[in-house]
């Protein structure tokens, strides 16, 4: 029987010191021990254990029993009795183990669980882990540290539940372990604030930077992923608790105003292989924009932030942290950049922006990226809540900046949909120039006709691709018109009658070539298509048709005409545009010459 075979080990090691157990002694003491819990004696093996007796040999054994203990937890349900026994025998073992024994005996378990049963293991060893490690004298920063890490590892690679559902339902445990691990930390946050508090020059930083390594890997994982957003129903979101706990143990051991204001710019690891640390600042990057987040979108923490900084200061600090959020494909990533890049623009005036911020490199590279989600993003919402935001950005800038941003824009986006949209803007803020009492220099005059000169051209001439373009074309076109409409050439204060010969030359007569050149191409198409047509046995033969360089999808002979004939009424409506254009600058030179004459 189990149990006889265990009080024989038991009473054999009694009699030894401490010093003469063998190795065969531990092994025994192990199949014995795990013998009993499988049959069902975990009763018994508590007695032994809590046997005063036996607390030598308990003390440098029983770290042997964790891996079969854990075992048996997770086969008894419940509300088994035996199951009972068992994790009081955990509790005893954690209390009388030698700790450094037990502490790697631990960890070993929490490394090797695995898939579902990660969580689960992770929750049922932190209490007696904390146990140990509040027992440990020496290298406790370090054991901390390592099981923190080993923790967090062991999470990392599990699914963050995103949606309602799957928080409320939380299928791996995840919400709940994430919480766990916050509360096994505390004693060693409560146990920093201590030493802070005893002397303002502390010195052991090494649990304090552990601590605040636990909260960037935190931050990163799986707080950048989760969905933070209060969610109707649930009373308290696991994920906003422990965002919550986060930002508070940052606050307590003093990092986080130096986090979110000096980058961590002072503290950087030494690797010798560049890959390890171009990987290290990756991850510091996600975490502080995390950070970022949370405090200037969610508001955590925000009453422990110093409400003396401008506007635009915050909007600078932030354009590194938006930059890492926008460059990222996952959607919780991707909105909680926009959310941030939203967050600090609406602090902000409309033409309080200087244009000095521009020669800051996030200030540049930011509208690039949004320009990208705008285009390249999959997600309806995000591209939509994106121009959104583009456009609270150009209405922040001064007049120069606004000026200077345009430009940018129009030589960086490569993307005709932008290009319309960002001289759509141009015409705008030229309206506004025209119409206000205060002069504005930088859309009227020579520095409008060096802006005119990026718009009212086509990029290839004649051979542009007209369909491909239309956005940018008609945009120009509708811009031509207005100023024309507008300013007469007496006044000139656009400029745009000064350099009406080049516009005619490198925008207009190149336009008509291209759309004489492209309806012939595209209605000798049609009358192909239908040829091949009134040849085939039927009219749903599928085929491929290229549009603007690009393979469509395979379509009938049917829906081919379609795309030509809608690509033909793009072509007259942009040549009704020109006609149109042409007209007004007619009958306003003739205006002018009968005013003169």
């Amino acid at each position: 029987m189990a149990v006889d075979e265990l009080q024989a080990i038991i009473q054999r090691c009694q009699v030894l010191q401490e010093a003469d157990f063998k190795g065969e002694d531990f092994n025994l003491f192990q199949v014995a021990g795990q013998k009993c819990l499988e049959d069902g004696y975990a009763s018994q093996l508590l007695e032994v254990i809590q046997n005063e007796k036996n607390k030598v040999i308990i003390k440098n054994m029983g770290w042997n029993l964790i891996s079969p203990l854990v075992r048996c937890i997770f086969m008894y349900k419940q509300e088994d009795d035996k199951r009972e026994y068992c994790l009081k025998i955990l509790d005893q073992l954690a209390q009388l183990c030698n700790p450094k024994e037990l502490f790697l005996g631990l960890l070993e378990q929490i490394e090797q669980t695995s898939g579902e049963q990660v969580c689960q293991t992770v929750m049922l060893l932190l209490q007696p882990l904390q146990t140990v490690l509040l027992k440990l004298q020496n290298k406790k920063a370090y054991s901390v540290g390592l099981s923190l890490a080993m923790i967090m590892n062991q999470l990392t690679p599990l699914p963050v539940p995103y949606t309602k559902q799957q928080i409320q339902e939380d299928k791996l445990g995840l919400c709940q372990c994430c919480n766990a691990v916050v509360d096994f930390a505390k004693p060693f946050v409560s146990e920093v604030v201590k030493n802070m508090e005893k002397s303002s020059e502390y010195n052991d930083m090494e649990l304090k930077e552990e601590l605040l390594k636990f909260c960037m890997k935190s931050l990163k994982y799986p707080l950048l992923t989760a969905q933070l957003e209060q969610l109707e129903g649930i009373e308290e979101h696991p994920f906003r608790h422990f965002a919550t706990e986060v930002i508070n143990i940052l606050w307590n051991i003093r990092e986080l105003i130096p986090l979110v204001f000096l980058h961590r710019k002072g503290k950087s690891s030494h690797w010798e292989n560049q890959e390890f640390a171009d990987i290290e600042q990756k991850n510091s990057a996600d975490s502080l924009a995390c950070l970022s987040y949370l405090m200037f979108v969610q508001h955590f923490g925000i009453d422990c932030f110093p409400m003396v900084f401008s506007p635009s200061y915050l909007l600078q600090c932030n354009m590194t942290h938006i930059e890492v959020l926008l460059i990222r494909t996952e959607e919780s990533m991707l909105s909680k950049g926009l959310d941030l890049f939203e967050s600090c623009l609406l602090r902000m005036e409309n033409n309080s922006l200087l244009h000095q911020y521009l020669e800051f490199r996030g200030f540049i590279n930011v509208p690039q990226v949004l320009v990208k989600v705008m285009t390249l993003c999959p997600i309806e919402h995000l591209r939509k809540k994106s121009l959104n935001i583009l456009q609270l950005f150009i209405d922040k800038f001064d007049a120069e900046g606004k000026y200077t941003l345009f430009r940018c824009l129009l030589k960086t986006s490569n993307h005709a949909g932008v290009e319309g949209y960002v001289i759509k803007n141009i015409k705008d803020q030229i309206h506004l120039s025209l119409t206000k009492a205060c002069d504005n220099t930088w859309f009227t005059g020579h520095h409008l006709i060096s802006l005119l000169d990026l718009v009212l051209l086509l990029p290839e001439g004649a051979e542009t691709d007209l369909l491909q373009n239309s956005d940018r074309i008609m945009a120009s076109l509708n811009l031509l018109r207005y100023l024309i409409i507008k300013d007469c050439e007496s006044d000139n204060q656009t400029g745009v009658w000064t350099i009406l010969a080049k516009i005619e030359q490198n925008f207009l007569k190149p336009l008509h070539v291209g759309l004489n050149m492209s309806k012939a191409h595209y209605e000798a198409e049609i009358k192909n298509k239908k040829e091949n047509r009134r040849e085939a046995h039927s009219s749903n033969t599928v085929c491929s048709l290229t549009v603007s360089g690009e393979k469509m999808p395979a379509m009938t002979t049917e829906m081919q005409l379609q795309v030509l004939h809608s690509a033909l009424f793009t072509f007259d409506l942009i040549e009704s545009v020109l006609s149109r254009v042409e007209e007004l600058i007619e009958v306003k030179i003739k205006g002018g010459m009968d005013e003169n004459s």
